[in-house]
């Protein structure tokens, strides 16, 4: 008698053989990867001598979360990945209007980030809420503002820029000394500041015109590292690697936040606190993210916002259209540079205190990862990433119960980049185009669509 076979049972047992193999192979590279710097640790002893601290438990329970992860993966996540898509693929298109909450999300999201300040007052006090406003606020929406920036000369020039952070060094710097040395308030010296990192942006942009890929990418972290040892070395202006302290505060329209009696609180009949002065900050970097966003909004829809995606697109076509693509890079340099400068200068005022250390070349890789990570062009995706990323690192420090899991001495925030890339090569398997891989283009015929990342270059839409 001839023997039936089921082909779903012999396509089961296969994937379920594969993803073993895969598991296992996956197990033991991450164990020679990380047997080094897991498994074992340098300590010293009572004698001062260096000495080696084995932590296998710690070391299994990452090989265990390779094999586990990597099993999941093979044989249940990417099966249905490719079940949905081709449900998708195969099911008619959805003409049907988007809810209410797809067709308002920007305006939800704004009021959302204007309630967030007062909820969280009254959730936890004056004192209480200085944690929640300033590390999860306040850091996001700076981190946001930079994005949005270097955005426009990523996401919409398609300029690969991986010194972006000398500008922020420069607006901060450029308010710290104008600040002190000549006694300038924040609302004189915060537009100074970016038109000071706009001619900078410009003085980038000129040497690198004839350049685009790896050669751009090359020079502009160049010019990063040059403003950062120059921060360093000219000791008589930057005070070198000490930094510059005593930057004075932001006021409101003169009004300082301390306890004199025309401070915030006397004028106001308030009871002291430092919370209100961290309520202001995060309402003011929240309007400067806002003017970003506006000015990147109109500039798209204008002649030079539609000349910067050419420029992304094809540069020799751009040029065959007429486009001056001298004056189209400079431009795009020149206004991401000045919101880099911006937030820079809102740095400088909110910490009171800036170095070179705060402007490593680490910075502009986070920077440009949330832009990547968001998809390029995408203000909507970018603001999520940042949230993603700044907001997952500040978190880290809250999971001591990670401790129980990992051991007394392990201290989460160490392994936030380990985590953070790993988080990255998971989304760019999952969502290679980024949180928002399709958008609207601004020029349409007849009608408006939105655009899949797939059918366009690096997700630009």
């Amino acid at each position: 008698m001839a023997t039936v076979t089921n082909p779903s049972t012999v396509s089961a047992g296969s994937l379920t053989a594969k993803a073993l193999r895969e598991a296992t192979f996956t197990a033991v590279m991450t164990f020679f990867m990380f047997v080094l710097f897991i498994g074992l640790k340098t300590d010293q002893n009572m004698r001062n001598e260096l000495i080696l601290v084995p932590r296998w438990g710690l070391l299994a329970t990452f090989v265990a979360i390779a094999f586990f992860g990597r099993f999941a993966m093979v044989a249940w996540l990417q099966p249905w990945r490719a079940a949905s898509k081709a449900a998708k693929d195969a099911a008619p298109a959805d003409t049907s209007d988007a809810g209410f909450v797809k067709r308002n999300f920007s305006k939800l999201a704004i009021l959302a980030l204007v309630l967030y300040p007062p909820i969280i007052l009254w959730l936890f006090g004056a004192q209480g809420s200085l944690k929640y406003i300033d590390n999860f606020g306040i850091q996001i929406l700076i981190y946001v503002m930079l994005a949005w920036g270097l955005n426009i000369v990523v996401g919409l020039a398609g300029l690969l820029d991986l010194g972006y952070v000398a500008f922020y060094a420069v607006g901060a710097y450029s308010y710290a000394l104008l600040s002190i040395n000549f006694g300038f308030s924040f609302w004189i010296l915060l537009p100074l500041a970016g038109i000071l990192s706009a001619f900078w942006g410009i003085i980038l942009g000129f040497p690198v015109l004839r350049l685009k890929g790896d050669y751009l990418a090359i020079v502009t972290l160049a010019f990063g590292e040059i403003i950062r040892l120059v921060l360093i070395n000219w000791q008589d202006v930057t005070q070198g690697t000490f930094g510059i302290s005593g930057i004075p505060k932001i006021t409101l329209f003169g009004i300082p936040f301390d306890a004199s009696p025309h401070g915030f609180a006397k004028i106001f009949h308030l009871p002291m606190s430092s919370a209100y002065y961290k309520v202001f900050l995060f309402y003011l970097i929240l309007l400067l993210c806002l003017l970003t966003a506006f000015v990147t909004i109109r500039l798209r829809r204008l002649p030079i916002g539609r000349a910067w995606e050419a420029l992304r697109e094809d540069e020799i076509a751009c040029r065959s259209l007429g486009i001056n693509t001298v004056t189209t890079k400079l431009t795009a340099f020149a206004i991401g540079a000045m919101f880099g400068g911006f937030a820079g200068s809102f740095f400088a005022a909110r910490q009171g205190f800036v170095s070179p250390e705060s402007f490593v070349f680490l910075e502009s890789a986070v920077i440009l990862s949330i832009v990547v990570l968001g998809g390029m062009g995408s203000l909507t995706g970018i603001a999520i990433a940042a949230i993603a990323m700044v907001g997952g690192t500040e978190l880290l420090r809250e999971m001591d119960f990670l401790k129980a899991v990992f051991g007394p001495d392990f201290t989460p925030e160490l392994y936030r980049m380990l985590i953070f890339g790993l988080a990255m090569i998971i989304m760019m398997l999952v969502r290679p185009r980024g949180f928002v891989g399709s958008r609207e283009p601004t020029a349409f015929l007849f009608e408006r669509k939105s655009v899949s990342g797939s059918f366009t270059k690096e997700g630009h839409g």
